[in-house]
C-alpha cells in the first residue's frame, strides 16, 4: 500500500486507514511511539507501563516457581 502525506497545519500527517487501525487495535486515544532504523519510519502503539510491570511481576514469580526446571532445561 502507497500512502502520501496530507499537509496540516505546519506538519505532515499520514492516514492511516480504518481497516488497519483495526487490525493493530489502535484508537484516536491510543498514543504511538516513532522509531527509525535510519531507512524506515516505525510507527507502533506506546508500551503500557503498568502492563509491563504486571508483566515483569508474574515473569520473576515464574523463574522463582521453576527455578530448578529452568537450570535444568539450561544444561
Amino acid at each position: 500500500m502507497v500512502k502520501h502525506l496530507t499537509q496540516h497545519g505546519n506538519s505532515a500527517a499520514l492516514v492511516i486507514d480504518k481497516p488497519i487501525l483495526e487490525l493493530l487495535h489502535i484508537t484516536m486515544k491510543t498514543p504511538l511511539e516513532l522509531a527509525t532504523d535510519g531507512r524506515n519510519l516505525i510507527v507502533s502503539p506506546a508500551g503500557d507501563a503498568k502492563r509491563s510491570v504486571r508483566f515483569r511481576a508474574a515473569l520473576e514469580a515464574l523463574n522463582r516457581r521453576h527455578a530448578k526446571t529452568f537450570k535444568a532445561l539450561a544444561e
